[in-house]
């Protein structure tokens, strides 16, 4: 059974760095697209980052350039998200997802991106 499944959530001060994974089960993550999405609340999701499947290239959202990485070791079977600088309203459930679509540039829409993990709270707060 294809699983995904986040960590390393928690609670942050403004400013501050924190590290997500993504550790897939039931299937080889390398060949797969990564899309890091995230829902603070009364919010739609959005995209941050990606990595592209068999080849690691990456693609953020404006707001996080500079910011955030993505990265994988295919060691592990997981992804990571390296966040720094967070801001409170960054606040929000971070979600890793997994697609095997094939695009020039991985995407950060949910729609390519059928797999999901259960999600991880970020808090950036003081």
């Amino acid at each position: 059974q294809l699983q995904l499944v986040e960590s390393g959530g928690g609670l942050v001060q403004p400013g501050g760095s924190l590290s997500l994974s993504c550790a897939a089960s039931g299937f080889t993550l390398d060949y797969y697209a990564i899309g890091w999405f995230r829902q603070a609340p009364g919010k739609e999701r959005e995209g941050s980052s990606c990595i592209r499947g068999s080849g690691g290239n990456t693609n953020y959202a404006d707001s996080v350039k500079g910011r955030f990485t993505v990265s994988r070791n295919s060691a592990k079977n997981t992804v990571y998200l390296q966040m720094n600088s967070l801001k409170p309203e960054e606040t929000a459930v971070y979600y890793c997802a997994a697609g095997l679509r094939v695009f020039a540039q991985c995407r950060l829409s949910e729609d390519v991106y059928p797999y999901w993990g259960q999600g991880a709270q970020v808090t950036v707060s003081s």
